[in-house]
């Protein structure tokens, strides 16, 4: 075997993959969440979508979708189950009927009130540092922008 095609081999291998080292890492955090997030009735994409509108109530869909890099074939099924559990309202814009406005119920947003505690233990899970999750997260940032501008 010559060092050219060991160092390929070497490349193959599953442990060499960045993709699989975040794919499993995700995998990992969102089981923590799974946990985190059953006394709140939420999945881990529902949790994203309600952070969104905790941080500020009543967009549109699209809106949604590009905080979340979610496309609306993905985002509609997640909100007509939001809306199903009480915690959201989907309505047409007033203005552009082709827009669907979200906006919290009264009872999604009494539900920040018991998520507080989620950020916390997830954080306290992960066993690293303030500083060094920040960094992570800039670096994971930073990766997801070059991939975006690859696909």
């Amino acid at each position: 075997m010559t060092s050219k095609s060991a160092k390929t081999d070497a490349l193959l291998r599953l442990d060499s993959q960045l993709c699989f080292a975040l794919y499993s890492a995700n995998l990992a955090m969102t089981k923590v969440y799974r946990r985190l997030l059953a006394d709140l009735g939420l999945t881990y994409p529902q949790y994203l979508v309600m952070l969104v509108l905790w941080e500020g109530d009543g967009m549109t869909v699209s809106n949604l979708g590009e905080r979340l890099f979610l496309d609306s074939a993905t985002l509609t099924p997640l909100l007509k189950r939001l809306q199903a559990a009480g915690l959201v309202l989907r309505e047409r814009g007033l203005e552009d009927e082709r827009q669907v406005l979200v906006s919290l119920t009264e009872e999604g947003r009494a539900l920040r009130t018991k998520a507080r505690a989620v950020p916390e233990n997830a954080f306290c899970a992960t066993g690293c540092k303030p500083e060094e999750l920040q960094a992570m997260r800039r670096d994971l940032e930073q990766l997801r922008a070059s991939l975006a501008q690859h696909s």
